[in-house]
């Protein structure tokens, strides 16, 4: 009994050692780090930029309140996604090794969650208006997309504010960035 014990606490001793060793830099360049962030928001941008379009068409089509909200809510469904596979893809690139590596790592998904958040507040809005009157389902549709403005806004990163010069090079200096 005391041999498993004394076994046991020797192995969460060295667990500890090796889980505070792992904890302890070991995470990617800030250039591999930035390389992975950049790659992960290029499609991200590519999704949006294409969603905005369609959603500006849509605003200015000569559709029925029910097809325009049809496809209203599955654009902003879309970007909710998208920008929640971006935060995904951010996250799984780890936390750099790097000056406040942690904290910036933590502010880029933090913004793709707030607009991810922002767009899927944006098609519920939408879901919920009643289509039976059309003026007042597109004054509806110009509310929540005015709020998905301001929200969209208000999250987003300021690349050049990052707190860390390693990770401000790296974004500079990366192909993937540019």
């Amino acid at each position: 009994m005391r041999v498993c014990r004394a076994t046991a606490g020797r192995l969460a001793a060295m667990l500890a050692a090796v889980v505070l060793i792992a904890g302890c830099g070991g995470g990617p360049s800030p250039g591999a780090w930035a390389t992975s962030v950049c790659s992960a928001l290029t499609p991200w941008r590519a999704e949006i930029r294409k969603l905005t379009s369609s959603t500006d068409q849509q605003m200015t089509a000569q559709t029925s309140p029910a097809q325009a909200k049809e496809n209203l809510v599955r654009l902003f469904d879309g970007a909710a996604r998208a920008s929640e596979t971006a935060r995904r893809r951010v996250e799984q690139a780890g936390v750099p090794d790097a000056e406040q590596g942690a904290e910036v790592s933590a502010r880029i998904r933090a913004a793709l969650a707030q607009m991810r958040d922002a767009y899927a507040k944006a098609r519920d809005s939408i879901d919920s208006l009643s289509t039976s009157q059309s003026t007042a389902f597109y004054d509806g549709v110009r509310d929540a997309v005015q709020t998905l403005n301001q929200e969209y806004e208000a999250s987003a990163l300021d690349a050049s504010n990052l707190n860390s010069k390693e990770l401000t090079r790296a974004f500079t200096e990366v192909p993937e960035c540019r």
